[in-house]
């Protein structure tokens, strides 16, 4: 079966409130590197620390390798289950 990204985008991405979420997420993104904390290309991901990616308070942000940052089971409801300190 061929993965339809079209419809993928239309059913799901490019929804409001998925728009919403990238928006935030590239937000504390370039806040991070505002603050120099994270460099254009540095091959990392940034880290919200309580799970809540709404959240973009500078204390609440750390920037990881990718492979830590995606390593955590999530849950739909909850966010990351195994939240960092």
């Amino acid at each position: 079966m061929v993965r339809d990204y079209r419809q993928e985008y239309d059913k799901y991405q490019g929804t409001d409130k998925q728009k919403k979420n990238r928006a935030m997420r590239n937000a504390a993104r370039a806040k991070m590197v505002a603050a120099g904390k994270a460099k254009k290309g540095d091959g990392k991901d940034v880290n919200h620390k309580g799970g809540n990616p709404k959240n973009n308070a500078m204390s609440n942000l750390e920037n990881i390798s990718k492979k830590k940052n995606r390593s955590y089971p999530r849950n739909r409801n909850a966010g990351k289950k195994n939240k960092t300190d």
